[in-house]
């Protein structure tokens, strides 16, 4: 379990800063304030003091079929200085095609399969160059030319879609699961740990047909992402030992294995894609686009009359990565000292615990009556830090309390979902520098006693899911994430100066 130490003393002082009587434009620039602003009211605003420290994340929900939005999985190794190392790995099922079969055995013929190449096809998230000829990587973060160790295993965890406990609900994997690996455990891919490299150039795959033993011709396998497309699609290509998967899937084929797709779950039960190392890139795949991930087998069936071939049969089946997929993170120990800073990394790393009002200070601020106009909270980024993969997006949501706790939307999330924020601001020079958030029916309905129910606030790394409030209008959050891009942030400490987390309230009161 990470360690982090005990947070810094909060500071309480309220800083007030009230002014006259002045016009809307000066005093309120934020589209969307409720700003009444006449001779029977006075306007000013305050910064508050707020505290903010570091809050672990330990595991999250990863697997695809309870969520809505289409998940992507992380493979590789990243390592920072600044953050917590993570290796992420895939597990997932394999689906079959139903019409699997060898040419038959006759009295006078024989026929032998033997494999050409037999791989896995990772297709890599993609965006054209500017001049339209040829794609370019996205999506990796980290040290692409590194390599990380690769195996890929046997599972012998069954993946069940139903929970077992309860029938009745979905289950669910999360990122610390661990997935049992068949025994002996051996890897399937030929090299051991193979050395896995992110290249745009993994363009083509040079396949061999072979014929009574003997190389016959060469071909090559390229795809693209649609039949009109010239552009080839740059894909991973993780070689498999050709007499394993001969043993595991060609001499199966019409056997009670391969009878049904749920009796193939259940004989071969998923493959295990497991990154390693100290060093390298992490990946973001995305197994609903045209080219999908797959195990790709290229094979030769030689018929043999009276010692004579008499035809060569060349095939090619395909196994589609599908059903049930999870990813798992493995995160390296890390401890967060008590500082002026406070991480903030996606997947399974970190998020930012927030306090925005003690008890006392709550009661205070409900005597003003005040009618709030604007409030916002923005955190500055400690530039020194490591940002080479910044997240464009922050989002911010409710913790209850508790080991299960609820977790909820802010309100300003779906009631003015333009204004709510959270994207990357950038300073003149064009390096990042903030994130904000407005909050202003939140605070509006604590202050006014509207709610009595002011929870902490999370701080973390923006996933697509976040959003789905938009959709569906629910006030429920759930939390994934599979973006592993991270920032350091300045928290409430006074050496921060002006650069410290801004909580400020803009407001009217009646005059007396």
């Amino acid at each position: 379990m990470r360690n982090f130490f005990q947070k810094i003393p909060y500071i309480t002082a309220i800083v007030v800063v009230f002014s006259a009587v002045v016009s809307c434009e000066k005093d309120f620039t934020d589209i969307g304030s409720n700003v009444i602003g006449n001779t029977a009211f006075s306007t000013g605003s305050m910064l508050l003091d707020v505290q903010l420290e570091n809050s672990p994340v330990t595991k999250l929900v990863t697997s695809d079929f309870i969520i809505s939005d289409k998940p992507e999985y992380l493979l590789g190794v990243h390592a920072s200085d600044d953050y917590e190392k993570i290796e992420a790995s895939i597990i997932s099922q394999i689906a079959i095609n139903s019409d699997l079969q060898l040419p038959f055995h006759s009295d006078t013929t024989t026929v032998v399969t033997t494999i050409d190449t037999v791989f896995v096809k990772m297709p890599y998230r993609v965006v054209l160059n500017s001049e339209g000829t040829a794609y370019e990587l996205d999506s990796i973060i980290g040290n692409q030319s590194q390599p990380f160790n690769l195996n890929i295993y046997q599972s012998s965890t069954y993946l069940n879609r139903l929970d077992p406990s309860d029938p009745s609900k979905l289950n669910s994997y999360s990122s610390d699961d661990v997935f049992e690996k068949k025994m002996p455990i051996t890897a399937l891919n030929d090299p051991i740990d193979f050395q896995f490299t992110p290249k745009a150039t993994d363009t083509v795959i040079v396949k061999r047909w072979l014929s009574d033993q003997k190389l016959s011709r060469k071909d090559t396998v390229i795809y693209t992402t649609s039949s009109s497309s010239l552009i080839p699609l740059p894909f991973g290509f993780i070689p498999l030992k050709e007499e394993v998967i001969n043993e595991l899937f060609l001499k199966k084929y019409g056997s009670a294995e391969f009878a049904s797709q749920e009796a193939f779950n259940d004989y071969f039960r998923g493959l295990i894609l497991e990154a390693s190392g100290n060093d390298g890139s992490l990946i973001s795949f995305d197994f609903n686009g045209s080219v999908k991930p797959s195990i790709e087998v290229y094979y030769t069936n030689s018929v043999f009359h009276k010692g004579a071939i008499i035809d060569t049969i060349h095939k090619n089946d395909s196994f589609l990565l599908s059903g049930i997929k999870a990813s798992t993170y493995k995160m390296g120990e890390k401890t967060y000292p008590v500082n002026n800073e406070v991480k903030i990394q996606g997947a399974a790393g970190s998020e930012a615990a927030i306090t925005l009002f003690e008890a006392d200070e709550l009661a205070t601020l409900r005597d003003q009556n005040l009618l709030i106009n604007d409030a916002s909270l923005t955190f500055y980024i400690n530039q020194s830090a490591d940002i080479a993969a910044i997240p464009y997006q922050l989002f911010l949501y409710k913790s209850g309390e508790g080991s299960n706790p609820v977790l909820s939307y802010v309100k300003d999330t779906y009631s003015e979902p333009a204004f709510f924020g959270g994207l990357l601001e950038r300073d003149s020079d064009g390096n990042p520098e903030k994130y904000t958030f407005r909050i202003t029916d939140y605070v509006s309905d604590i202050l006014s006693g509207e709610t009595d129910y002011s929870p902490t606030l999370k701080l973390k790394i923006f996933n697509k899911t976040d959003l789905k409030i938009l959709q569906d209008r629910d006030t429920t959050f759930t939390n994934y994430n599979w973006n592993p891009k991270a920032v350091t942030i300045l928290n409430h400490h006074p050496d921060n100066g002006t650069k410290k987390v801004a909580f400020k309230i803009s407001y009217s009161e009646k005059k007396d």
